[in-house]
């Protein structure tokens, strides 16, 4: 497989990713960001945590969309995220059915 070839395939997956995106955002209430990974979820519980003089962020989502091309299920009951990073948590607007 050429570079080419393997470029015109992670574009299709990322466009794949995008098109279901688009399909299940509605179904959550919550939009979490970190540096490593996008997520959709309906619950999201944050600590903040201290040791040794670092500060880090657990995140415990419930219900969760992960945006990553390379999972082959990206639907997940339970997600448990640690960072030191920054972290965006946006709570979606209700859309009426």
């Amino acid at each position: 497989m050429s570079a080419e070839d393997l470029e015109r395939y992670e574009t299709e997956i990322e466009l794949q990713l995008y098109k279901e995106y688009k399909d299940v955002a509605a179904l959550f209430r919550y939009v979490v960001e970190t540096e490593r990974r996008f997520y959709l979820c309906n619950e999201v519980a944050t600590n903040v945590h201290t040791a040794s003089g670092t500060t880090y962020f657990e995140l415990n989502l419930s219900d969760a969309w992960v945006w990553d091309m390379y999972r082959p299920a990206r639907f997940v009951k339970k997600v448990r995220v640690f960072t030191s990073k920054d972290v965006n948590i946006e709570e979606l607007e209700a859309k009426e059915v």
